[in-house]
């Protein structure tokens, strides 16, 4: 199964039972299965966003919601606080970037790499994100403006779209996910056990699709995965076209 890396999509190939109108397994390469276990480490913020509140079940949105009106007054430190409750960093995908802490939201908050300033006298080992902040030294009291480098040591399950190294699973072999999220290696003898297992007893009622699998299937998967056990199903049988 290759990947489509130009426009950030994968492909999948889905063994569908039409008689029940059901995903069986698909077939997903290193980049799906990577993308799968990266939803593990989502921070409870980033699912929030990346679904959005009105979308959610449950009350944890209204606590979300709590955080967006209390105002600045109430937090130790607002400018950093909120950032981090809010706009909770989220780990790298090897094929789909999800949003991070650092990018633009609806909220007007700035984007880009965090940048720090320090005094222009290095009187101290201060720093600031704010820049033109009074030196904290007394006999100082400069403009903390010189910026300095902000260096953040790279993960191991972080990935380069070029390399298409790291993640966390090897990919000189195909995977099977089943359609509640079930990931083992694929196999023809685990293929025809399935078979058994899901009681399919006319095999020319199965059909093969592939479809591409993207950022927007992404977000769909991530909330049929909170609320449903037949996750393939429910994304990719009726919302997803076969591939040219």
């Amino acid at each position: 199964m290759a990947s489509s890396s130009s426009t950030n999509k994968v492909i999948l190939k889905l063994l569908i039972d039409t008689s029940t109108e059901k995903v069986l397994f698909a077939e997903a390469s290193k980049d799906f299965i990577d993308f799968l276990f990266n939803l593990l480490g989502l921070p409870i913020g980033t699912v929030i966003r990346l679904l959005t509140k009105n979308h959610m079940v449950g009350c944890i949105s209204k606590l979300y919601e709590s955080i967006e009106n209390l105002n600045d007054t109430y937090f130790l430190n607002p400018t950093h606080h909120k950032e981090v409750l809010l706009k909770p960093n989220a780990p790298i995908s090897s094929f789909l970037q999800l949003p991070s802490s650092n990018d633009a939201t609806s909220c007007g908050d700035k984007s880009g790499p965090l940048k720090l300033y320090m005094c222009p006298s290095r009187c101290s080992h201060n720093v600031t994100d704010v820049k033109n902040t009074v030196c904290p030294n007394i006999y100082c009291k400069q403009s903390m403006n010189v910026e300095v480098q902000y260096y953040v040591e790279k993960k191991a399950t972080e990935v380069t779209h070029s390399g298409g190294k790291g993640g966390f699973v090897k990919g000189i072999v195909s995977y099977m996910v089943m359609d509640d999220l079930v990931v083992q290696p694929m196999s023809t003898i685990s293929s025809i056990t399935l078979l058994s297992k899901f009681h399919v007893k006319d095999v020319g009622a199965l059909q093969e699709k592939v479809v591409e699998f993207g950022m927007e299937e992404g977000i769909k998967l991530l909330k049929a995965s909170l609320v449903s056990k037949n996750v393939l199903t429910t994304v990719l049988l009726n919302n997803m076209g076969r591939t040219t």
